[in-house]
């Protein structure tokens, strides 16, 4: 009787646990699933990103995925701390919510040849 109380025991210990593992990652999943982000596609190729104007909303959840299709591009807001590489036929995902409205300039800042100062563009956030 004693192997058998044991084992039921043992049996019930560990559905707790199971059934705890299984509710905190529900708990932690929903919540996570209720700040959505906006996605935002740009391509960087010599020597332009495409779309070269986000217009964003301040406070808003946005994930921008980068794909660079020639070259290791540098993504660079400084005003906005954010920086990445981009490197060709890779997604590379920064994640921004703007704190502040404003005009926030981006620029390549991988020199990728005689075109490399004209690759930029901005970020608009309103209100």
């Amino acid at each position: 009787m004693n192997a058998r109380h044991g084992t039921a025991w043992l049996i019930s210990v560990l559905c707790l646990t199971v059934a705890a593992f299984i509710t905190m990652n529900v708990a932690y999943g929903s919540s996570k699933n209720t700040a959505k982000e906006r996605v935002i596609k740009i391509v960087a190729q010599r020597f332009s990103f495409t779309p070269n104007e986000l217009k964003l909303k301040k406070g808003e959840n946005v994930r921008l995925e980068f794909t660079s299709l020639d070259f290791v591009h540098g993504f660079n807001v400084p005003d906005l701390n954010l920086r990445a590489d981009l490197p060709p036929g890779k997604i590379t995902t920064l994640h921004l919510t703007p704190d502040k409205a404003g005009t926030f300039d981006f620029i390549c800042d991988n020199f990728c040849g005689a075109g490399h100062e004209d690759m930029g563009g901005k970020i608009i956030v309103g209100n």
